[in-house]
C-alpha cells in the first residue's frame, strides 16, 4: 500500500501539522486578496460595497454546492487510495468534476435569469439593484471557471498533498489582487469597470488556477482519465450520497446570512455594508479552520480505507480539541485591534461601529464553530460511527453523535430575531454566538456530553 504523505503511519498531530500549514497560506491568500477586493470596492462607495455585501449569500450558497460534492469527491478518492485502487479513485475524481460542472452551470443559468426578484427578496433597494446586476451577471457566466479548480483541489487533498493545492490559491488569489486596482479604477490602459471590474478580476483569476489544477491532476497525479459512461451512474450516485448532505450543511451558513441581510436591509445601507465587510474579516479568523477541515478530510478517508478507524477518530478529537483552544485565544488577541480594523474598511462613522461591534460579539462563538466545521462535514463520522463504538466507547460519542445533527438546525434558532427587535443592527450580532451555542443544545442528552469534552480538552492542555 503506498503511504507516500504518511496519512497512515506517520504520528498523527504531526501529519495533521504538516497538512494544515499549506493549506492556511493557500486559504490566507485567497482570503487576503478579498479583503483587498472589499477595500478597492469600498473606495468606490458605501452603496458600491453593500451592493456587492448583498452577493456575499449567494454566491456562498452556490459555492457550497462545489464544498459538497469536494468533499464527496474527496472523501470517495480517499478511501480507494487508502486501499490501493488507483484506477478506480480516477474513475470516481473524473466523474466528480464532470458532474460538480454540469451541477454550477445549472445553477448559474438559473441565476442569471433570476438576479432582480432574488436580491429585491434579499432587500436590495432600486439604487442597489443595477450595481448588483453588473456584478452577478459576469460571477454567473463565469462561475463554471471556479469549480474545476475547487472539486480538483479537493481530488488533489485526497492523496495527501496539500502543498499543490495551497500553492493555485496563492497563484490565483495574487492575479485578483493584481488585476482588481487596475479594471475596477481603470489604470493604465485598463478600462474603468467599477463593480463589474472586480468580477472581470475575480474570473481571470479562477481561469488560472483552473488550468493549474488540470494540468496537475492529468499529468502528475493521473487522477483524470477518460469518462467510463457505463459507471458513471454509480459514482455520480456514491458522489451524491456523501456530497448533498455536507453541501446542505454548507448552505445553513449562506442561509443564515441571507436571513440575517435582510434583517439588516431594514436598518439602511451602512448596516448591509457593515455586514459584508465584516464577513470578510470573519473569513480571516477562521482560516485555520478552513485548512485543518481539508486536511481532515483525506486524513481520514484514507484510514477509512485502510481500516485504521480507530486512527482517523484520533485524528478528529485531535482537532476538536485544537478548535476549541485556538479561537479562544485568538478572540482574546484579537480586542486591542478591533477598533483599527474598523477603521479600515470604512470613513463611515456607522459603518466603522457596526464592524467593531461585530468584532466583539461574534468571535467568542468561533471555537464551537470550528467543532461544529470539523464534525458536520466529515461523512466518514457518519460512516464510520458503528465501528468507532465498538473499538473505543467514549463520552465523546454522544457530543459527536448530538452536534452532527445540531449543527444542522443550530441557525433556526430565533436568537437573532430577538436582537433585531431589542437592539437593531447590532443586537442581530448577539444572536450569532447564542444560535452557536445553543445548537448542541438542540438535544437534551449532550449536555452531559459537551461537559466531558471540556474535560477532555482541559486535560489536554
Amino acid at each position: 500500500m503506498n503511504d507516500k504523505h504518511g496519512l497512515l503511519s506517520a504520528p498523527i498531530n504531526q501529519t495533521l501539522r504538516k497538512m494544515t500549514i499549506p493549506m492556511v497560506f493557500g486559504l490566507f491568500a485567497i482570503i487576503m486578496f478579498n479583503v483587498v477586493d472589499t477595500f478597492f470596492i469600498s473606495q468606490l462607495g458605501t452603496e458600491a460595497l453593500a451592493a456587492v455585501s448583498f452577493t456575499f449569500p449567494i454566491t456562498f450558497a452556490v459555492n457550497s454546492i462545489t464544498l459538497g460534492l469536494g468533499v464527496g469527491i474527496a472523501a470517495l478518492v480517499g478511501r480507494l487510495l487508502g486501499q490501493g485502487d488507483h484506477q478506480d479513485a480516477a474513475r470516481v475524481s473524473t466523474h466528480g468534476l464532470l458532474l460538480a460542472l454540469l451541477l454550477v452551470m445549472l445553477v448559474g443559468w438559473l441565476g442569471a435569469a433570476t438576479i432582480v426578484p432574488v436580491f429585491s427578496a434579499l432587500g436590495a433597494s432600486k439604487d442597489l439593484l443595477p450595481l448588483i446586476h453588473e456584478y452577478m451577471q459576469i460571477w454567473y457566466l463565469t462561475i463554471p471557471l471556479l469549480v474545476v479548480p475547487m472539486a480538483g483541489n479537493a481530488a488533489i487533498r485526497a492523496t495527501g498533498d496539500t502543498k499543490t493545492p495551497a500553492k493555485i490559491m496563492m497563484v490565483s488569489g495574487l492575479i485578483n489582487g493584481v488585476l482588481d486596482p487596475l479594471l475596477i479604477f481603470g489604470l493604465g490602459p485598463f478600462p474603468e469597470l467599477g463593480v463589474q471590474g472586480a468580477a472581470i478580476a475575480s474570473a481571470l483569476s479562477w481561469a488560472g488556477a483552473m488550468l493549474a489544477a488540470l494540468i496537475v491532476l492529468t499529468r502528475r497525479e493521473q487522477l483524470l482519465i477518460a469518462p467510463q459512461w457505463q459507471q458513471i451512474g454509480t459514482d455520480v450516485s456514491q458522489i451524491l450520497k456523501i456530497g448533498m448532505p455536507a453541501g446542505m450543511t454548507n448552505a445553513l451558513n449562506p442561509a443564515a446570512a441571507a436571513i440575517l441581510m435582510m434583517m439588516l436591509a431594514s436598518q439602511g445601507t451602512e448596516s448591509v455594508a457593515a455586514y459584508g465587510a465584516a464577513q470578510r474579516i470573519e473569513a480571516i479568523l477562521l482560516i485555520v479552520m478552513m485548512a485543518m477541515t481539508s486536511s481532515l478530510t483525506p486524513l481520514m478517508s484514507q484510514n477509512f480505507g485502510a481500516q485504521y478507524h480507530q486512527r482517523a477518530f484520533q485524528a478528529l478529537f485531535s482537532a476538536m480539541r485544537f478548535a476549541i483552544l485556538f479561537q479562544f485565544a485568538l478572540y482574546l488577541s484579537l480586542w486591542p485591534f478591533i477598533d483599527l480594523i474598523a477603521d479600515v474598511f470604512s470613513d463611515d462613522v456607522r459603518v466603522q461601529q457596526e464592524i467593531a461591534h461585530y468584532l466583539m460579539v461574534v468571535p467568542a462563538s468561533y471555537g464551537l464553530q470550528g467543532t461544529l466545521m470539523l464534525l458536520v462535514r466529515r461523512p466518514e463520522c457518519h460512516e464510520a460511527f458503528a465501528a468507532f463504538v465498538r473499538l473505543q466507547p467514549s463520552p465523546f460519542v454522544c457530543f459527536l453523535s448530538a452536534l452532527c445533527v445540531a449543527g444542522r438546525h443550530g441557525q433556526r434558532h430565533p436568537w437573532p430575531v430577538c436582537g433585531n427587535r431589542c437592539c437593531q443592527s447590532t443586537g442581530r450580532y448577539y444572536g450569532v454566538p447564542v444560535c452557536r451555542g445553543v445548537a448542541p443544545s438542540n438535544t437534551g442528552f449532550v449536555t452531559a456530553g459537551l461537559i466531558q469534552v471540556i474535560h477532555s480538552v482541559l486535560q489536554g492542555i
